[in-house]
This record gives C-alpha cells, sequence and structure tokens, in this order.
C-alpha cells in the first residue's frame, strides 16, 4: 500500500496523489463532458488507489460536488479525502469574491449537503477577496475544525503575504496553488515559509495543460478560438525550448517503462515540499494511467536530472 502523508497539523491522511475533479461535472469548464464520464472518471481514480478528490463549488457552479456525492454513496466514506473549496458569491446574481465568515460557513455547510456527507476533509478558501481580514476567515473556518464539520483547513491562490495574514494564529494546514516544473516560482520564499510553519503545499496544473506530457510537437499551433493560443508556455521559443525539454524525459520514461505524464507526476510525488499532486483528467483511462505514477521510482540521479533540466524554461 502506498505510504500516505499528513496534510498539515490536522489528523488528515492521504495518498500522495490525488485527482483534481475540475473536469466532473464542470461543464462551465469543459462543456462537452458528460455527467456519466465525471462520475466514471471519480471511481477510476478512487479504484485505482487515489483516495484524495479535489473538487470546489466553482467547478460546474456546485455540480461536480453533486456528482462526487453520488459517487461516494459507494464507497467507505473514511477512506476517501473530499477537498472542497468556496469564494464565489453568486447570491447577488453576480459572481463576486466572499471570504467573510457568515459567507464561509454557509458555503461549508451548502458543500456538505451536496456532497451527502457531514464533514469535509480540507475546505479551502478558492480566492482571496479583497475585503475580509484573511486571519478573520480562517478563525470561523477553524471554528468549524472544532465542531467537526471541516477537519483540515486551507486556502488556494493566496500570495506569500496573503498565506502569513491568513496563518496569523497558526490555523491553516494547506496551501493549494498553481505549481509545476514550468511554473516554480513558490520554491523560492513560499515552500520556505510553509515547510517552517508545517503547512502542507498541494500544487495543481501539475502537467501544464498538457505540456508536459510529450504529446505536443514544436510544429504545432493553436487556433485563434483556443484558450492556448493565449498561453505564453505556448508561444514562439518558449513553447519551442519546453517541448524539447519534455522530449528528453523520454530516456528515463522508458528506463522505467512509464510515459513522460507518469515520469513527471512521480517527480512531484517524490518532492519533499509537495504533499498531494493532484492532476485533473477528463477520461477515466488517464486518471487509472496517472494513479501509475505512484509505482515509478525514480532514483536520486533522474530525479535531480529532472529537477535541472526545468530550472530554467
Amino acid at each position: 500500500m502506498t505510504q500516505q502523508i499528513t496534510i498539515g497539523k490536522s489528523a488528515v491522511t492521504a495518498v500522495p496523489l490525488g485527482l483534481g475533479a475540475n473536469a466532473v461535472g464542470g461543464t462551465n469548464l469543459f462543456p462537452d463532458l458528460e455527467d456519466a464520464t465525471g462520475k466514471a472518471i471519480v471511481r477510476a481514480g478512487l479504484d485505482a488507489g487515489i483516495n484524495l478528490l479535489d473538487t470546489a463549488f466553482a467547478y460546474g457552479l456546485s455540480h461536480s460536488e453533486e456528482l462526487i456525492g453520488q459517487v461516494l454513496k459507494d464507497y467507505e466514506r473514511h477512506q476517501v479525502v473530499v477537498a472542497s473549496k468556496a469564494a464565489q458569491d453568486i447570491s447577488s446574481g453576480e459572481q463576486v469574491l466572499n471570504n467573510t465568515p457568515k459567507f464561509l460557513r454557509q458555503a461549508v455547510d451548502d458543500s456538505l449537503r451536496r456532497l451527502q456527507t457531514d464533514y469535509l476533509d480540507i475546505f479551502y478558501i478558492h480566492f482571496p477577496d479583497q475585503q475580509t481580514p484573511k486571519d478573520e476567515a480562517i478563525s470561523a473556518l477553524n471554528d468549524l475544525k472544532q465542531a467537526g464539520k471541516v477537519r483540515a483547513v486551507g486556502v488556494s491562490n493566496f500570495n506569500l503575504a496573503q498565506v502569513k495574514e491568513a496563518n496569523r494564529d497558526g490555523y491553516v494546514d494547506v496551501v493549494e496553488n498553481q505549481y509545476s516544473l514550468l511554473h516554480r516560482d513558490a520554491e523560492r520564499d513560499m515552500m520556505p515559509y510553509l515547510q517552517q510553519q508545517q503547512i502542507s503545499f498541494v500544487p495543481y496544473f501539475p502537467l501544464a495543460s498538457g505540456l508536459l506530457t510529450g504529446k505536443y510537437t514544436a510544429d504545432v499551433t493553436f487556433p485563434s478560438a483556443d484558450i492556448r493560443h493565449k498561453n505564453p508556455d505556448f508561444q514562439g521559443t518558449r513553447f519551442t525550448t519546453i517541448v524539447k525539454k519534455v522530449a528528453q524525459l523520454q530516456a528515463i520514461a522508458t528506463a522505467h517503462t512509464a510515459t513522460i505524464a507518469q515520469v513527471v507526476l512521480a517527480w512531484y510525488v517524490q518532492n519533499p515540499q509537495i504533499s498531494v499532486v493532484i492532476p485533473g483528467a477528463k477520461k477515466p483511462a488517464q486518471v487509472t494511467a496517472n494513479a501509475q505514477a505512484l509505482t515509478v521510482a525514480l532514483s536520486a540521479t533522474e530525479y535531480q536530472q529532472i529537477d535541472q533540466l526545468f530550472t530554467t524554461v
């Protein structure tokens, strides 16, 4: 059985590779994905040994939580680590960010109802608002933790100053931010602070929209309607450089009878600064393949080769 890690100073433990469920019911993000496929993605992850499901109100404006709640009924609840997030207040008819204690308390109750469970293993403030003192927001979530509704408290998309403000009383267990081999800013300041404070780090977009899977060649182009058309990672010399570097991972992948994506995910799993990495998936087979990264044991030399290859991109 895969060794589990502890989330921050909480009692929550999880396998170091989870499932980012933004495509599950996230019809606002992926309009072509059917509910049946979304539920099959969740089942594929749980059946492959992944036990952390990372969802949010924003994924389908509550629909992702609803679908996961339906699937959870078929599994032992204590064997699944359910993480959700909220900050988007739509009560006015428009979507605004809200971190007030009153909103967060209601958001947790709403999430519990949709997920058909009486506790959340992790609850994150999804995005910071500009008004609410962050320590007040986290104090409200800590009250819910003491009440048993939430087992670990987290923040997502917070910069370092906001994390420090949120953690003024030491209540933050986990931070979920964007991080990958291509976007390593968190290593400079965020990760050292989190390690010092015993706060877990959960990176999202670890495969960088597929760039770190090896599926692209340097001559590919994207139509203007494609979201990648405006993404700097997919433009000009930066895109060409990334593709060439990713191709160099094939030798390591071949040595482990693995894919490039599995090697990259294995690097995150072995990274001592990372607690759980949460790649997303649009097909059940992708989740099953991602889970196989847990069986890829990179040598210290291979780990350093990957690390140094992407030090500058």
